[in-house]
């Protein structure tokens, strides 16, 4: 089971930014994922998490209504777009898939003027 990141970056408070990861090694549309992020001298956090299908996603507060979630189950990637960027959201994002306990490596979004 291999889960990769990508799209982090640097970006000035009110931006935007899309994440993925991408997965191989297990059948990816038959299991549930999820996004998480770590901040500095912060506990890691559940961002997100979304059905096997997409149909059903859930937020963590901070993030509700401006992060949303989704995946292609053809392309093998789920996504994380996030809006309205606040330097609160600053910290490495990585993708999980529960199932295996598995974990990418992470990508790292700052959000600073």
């Amino acid at each position: 089971v291999q889960l990769v990141e990508s799209g982090g970056g640097l970006v000035q408070p009110g931006g935007s930014l899309r994440l993925s990861c991408t997965a191989s090694g297990f059948i990816f549309s038959n299991y549930e994922l999820r996004w998480y992020r770590v901040a500095p001298g912060k506990e890691r956090e559940l961002v997100a998490s979304i059905s096997r299908a997409g149909g059903r996603t859930n937020y963590a507060d901070s993030v509700k209504g401006r992060f949303t979630v989704s995946r292609d189950n053809v392309k093998n990637t789920m996504f994380l777009q996030m809006n309205s960027l606040k330097p609160e959201d600053t910290a490495v994002y990585l993708c999980h898939a529960p199932r295996f306990d598995s974990w990418g490596q992470g990508t790292q979004v700052t959000v600073s003027s």
